[in-house]
């Protein structure tokens, strides 16, 4: 028989297995003269305990194939050993995944007394081998991790994932470190609803208001798609880069055209370019055993490659409504170089999986030379942006092998921005300070061992998230 998990023992061979042994048996010189010298309830005997042995190899080996063949469906792997719960000690794999060899089907020597149990043969020799001294793994050979533990090896210690679960550790968690190369692309659309109340007049008496009082309403989509190229250096090790580009579009209502207040005009403006490419590295700390969760460290930065926010003037688009003013074109970056240290963690409980993680960005100051938006006015000044700290966690759900859903909840807090004018000192930007919390939905499906389907929906919880976030990911491995 075959070592290998992909051969499966056809259940005619394994019947023809007695009759076969039976005339190797037959076909010994010395056992056929001794059968002639007894009588016929003697050599029936003898072939009956022959048959009742090779019986008990052939069950032997059925239960082999069976785990075998629930290993290959994602409950086992090579290297990991025999699925819990197996029935028989003796009959698990060994280290490399493979069943134990069976020992050579006994020769049976004719008048030889029989033994009872399944300890013994028509000879008398045991059915298996003496155990070694030491070993309780039922005739295995002692497997040992370098530390002197009979039985551990560090895969083993290590929990078996599904590809639905490999496929939430992905996408939740960290790049998977066995693969070399991960091409990660993805597109998700952001929507934001955003009502303003604009007052344009002066306070009389200090109590009566004299103007116009207008609601002005901005909607907003920005549709994302980028391309996450990842690549393993080590074990441990991993690198990325993202490249994003961005596609914006607003659209601006607002009351007041031909003067009056309960009268509404819009305008829309688009815009699109590249966006901030950031680039990462990933640091495995832990590796998931049994106790302990998987704790991968990252750093990344990123990059002020797209349009940034400063120096866009504001522009009337409307002729007959002067309250109706609107950027230029639409930003696609943030305009600074920011750097983010990050920690994760990972923990298996098949089918279930946990998560969380931690994040600090650090937004580094920058000089402009014009951060006004009204035309014909030019301000240059620092800009310095809140650092934001972000955490969130969540569980996942593996109801398949190769389909997950995960819920998880994510907060960033960034306190307020400051900038200071040239020679002077840094002043607070009223209304900058944000909170923005949001509940994440997700659904992964594996295609097969190179691509994932991952597919997500993020309602924001606070003003300052977006309304809702819908994304579709495809990261393939090779």
């Amino acid at each position: 028989m075959t070592n290998s998990t992909s051969t499966k023992v056809p259940r005619m061979a394994l019947a023809a297995i007695p009759a076969a042994a039976m005339l190797f048996a037959l076909s010994q010189g010395a056992g056929a003269q001794a059968l002639a010298e007894q009588s016929v309830e003697e050599r029936l005997n003898t072939l009956m305990r022959v048959i009742d042995e090779q019986q008990r190899q052939i069950h032997s080996l059925e239960r082999q194939v069976t785990n075998l063949e629930m290993a290959q469906r994602g409950r086992g792997a090579p290297g990991y050993g025999a699925p819990a719960g197996s029935e028989a000690v003796a009959e698990q794999p060994g280290a490399d995944g493979l069943p134990m060899p069976l020992p050579p089907l006994a020769q049976v020597n004719p008048g030889a007394p029989a033994t009872g149990g399944n300890t013994g043969t028509a000879t008398g020799v045991p059915v298996y081998p003496p155990v070694p001294e030491g070993n309780t793994a039922g005739g295995l050979p002692p497997a040992t991790d370098g530390s002197g533990a009979v039985g551990q090896t560090q895969k083993a210690a290590e929990p078996v994932r599904t590809q639905a679960e490999q496929a939430v550790v992905q996408r939740e968690h960290a790049p998977l470190f066995d693969h070399k190369l991960t091409m990660d692309w993805g597109i998700s659309d952001t929507y934001y609803d955003r009502r303003q109340l604009q007052l344009s007049g002066f306070l009389a008496l200090d109590a009566i208001f004299l103007g116009n009082i207008n609601l002005g309403e901005t909607k907003s989509h920005q549709v994302m798609a980028d391309l996450d190229t990842r690549y393993g250096l080590t074990e441990r090790i991993s690198i990325d880069v993202d490249v994003p580009y961005i596609y914006r579009h607003s659209n601006f209502i607002v009351g007041g055209a031909g003067g009056a207040a309960n009268t509404l005009s819009d305008a829309s403006v688009n815009g699109s370019n590249i966006g901030d490419v950031n680039f990462g590295i990933y640091y495995q700390f832990l590796k998931e055993t049994n106790g302990l969760p998987d704790v991968v460290g990252s750093l990344r930065v990123k990059a002020p490659t797209g349009t940034s926010p400063f120096g866009q003037k504001l522009v009337q688009l409307d002729s007959n409504n002067t309250n109706l003013v609107a950027p230029s074109r639409l930003p696609t970056g943030t305009g600074f170089w920011n750097i983010t240290a990050g920690v994760s963690l990972l923990k298996t409980y098949d089918p279930v999986v946990l998560f969380g993680s931690l994040s600090y960005t650090y937004n580094v100051a920058r000089s402009f030379a014009d951060i006004s938006s009204v035309q014909g006015q030019t301000q240059p000044a620092t800009v310095k942006l809140g650092d934001i700290v972000q955490f969130g966690g969540g569980v996942a759900l593996a109801f398949s092998d190769k389909d997950s859903a995960s819920i998880s909840y994510t907060m960033a807090l960034e306190p307020e921005s400051k900038t200071r004018a040239p020679g002077g000192s840094y002043e607070k930007v009223p209304g900058s300070e944000t909170t923005a919390s949001a509940l994440n939905f997700g659904l992964n499906h594996v295609v097969n061992k190179h691509l994932t389907i991952n597919g997500s929906v993020s309602v924001g919880l606070t003003p300052d998230a977006p309304n809702f976030v819908v994304g579709l990911r495809f990261p393939y491995t090779f």
